[in-house]
């Protein structure tokens, strides 16, 4: 089986492609670096055919693509909020207009995949006050960023219901787990802790800390993307989460307790437009048979593990 991963030494990007290569898929990666980093990709560096090239490149795009892949995941994207409200033309480039010219060359081509799968967000879905959030209720996106995830979603399900072309969205709720970058401006927040955690630093909190949050680990998200591809249902749309709602100040103490250490903590006022509350519906998901195999508790044991570990390679 031959897959194509867009964004591949990204965060999840990586994760997924180590996984991939380990189930024994021929797989090959594009990403620019902007985000991504090589040395995300070390643990099979020399199993994966690797281009550091820009999605935007379409004629570039279109010669990959005339490989004829069995799955493409697209998760190529500039995932700083803060980028698209500065350069919004660049990151809709990169966030819509390359996705929609991917699904167009798969038209006109007739290329058939068994799934392309495009990454979303719950970013999606703005502040409007309904919890769980489902896939079905209404969206606020509320930044460049938001609104070209849910148009590029739209649009690969669109063209598998016009085209017969088999494509799945799925919105991803809060990750973590390794390979985050915690120096990066759009980094997660429990990246940072875990920054503060090694280095004995001081974690800025901001708000009182019962802002509550689906974190789902990274492994679960990435089985979850291999499950939903090799599912037969298609042209639909998935939350991808654990479904229970944590309030940060727990899910910091949950973490002090698996690495053993107390995070130093500095309260400071809320910031404007953060949200207070997200909570997946992940019912559709669940229904179509997935189980994640990790959880909250397990993940941060993990994730704590590897950060020793790598810490310790340096």
């Amino acid at each position: 089986m031959k897959v194509l991963v867009t964004g591949g030494a990204g965060f999840i990007g990586s994760n997924l492609v180590i996984e991939l290569v380990e189930k024994g898929y021929e797989v090959t990666v594009i990403d620019d670096l902007s985000m991504g980093l090589t040395k995300n990709l070390d643990p099979v560096k020399d199993k994966v055919t690797f281009y550091k090239h820009n999605v935007c490149d379409h004629e570039f795009m279109h010669q990959i693509l005339d490989q004829n892949f069995d799955y493409i995941y697209y998760l190529a994207a500039v995932a700083s909020v803060a980028d698209s409200i500065e350069r919004p033309m660049e990151t809709h480039q990169v966030n819509h207009e390359s996705v929609v010219d991917t699904l167009e060359y798969l038209r006109i081509t007739n290329l058939k995949p068994k799934k392309f799968l495009f990454t979303s967000s719950a970013a999606v879905y703005g502040n409007y006050p309904e919890l769980p959030k489902k896939e079905d209720q209404r969206v606020q996106p509320l930044t460049p960023y938001a609104v070209d995830k849910y148009a590029s979603e739209r649009m690969a399900i669109d063209y598998g219901n016009l085209y017969d072309l088999n494509t799945v969205a799925v919105r991803f709720f809060n990750v973590f787990g390794p390979r985050q970058n915690p120096n990066s401006p759009y980094s997660g927040v429990l990246s940072i802790v875990t920054k503060c955690l090694v280095n004995d630093e001081e974690f800025t909190l901001f708000g009182d800390g019962k802002q509550t949050r689906d974190f789902i680990y990274v492994k679960d998200i990435v089985n979850a993307l291999i499950f939903i591809s090799e599912n037969e249902e298609s042209n639909e749309v998935y939350n991808v989460g654990y479904g229970h709602q944590n309030t940060l100040i727990d899910v910091i103490t949950m973490y002090e307790k698996a690495s053993g250490k107390r995070l130093k903590l500095n309260y400071a006022e809320a910031r404007q437009g953060d949200i207070t509350e997200s909570l997946a519906d992940v019912t559709r998901l669940t229904e179509l048979g997935f189980k994640p195999k990790w959880g909250l508790k397990k993940g941060l044991a993990e994730y704590w593990d590897y950060t020793m570990g790598e810490d310790n390679d340096k």
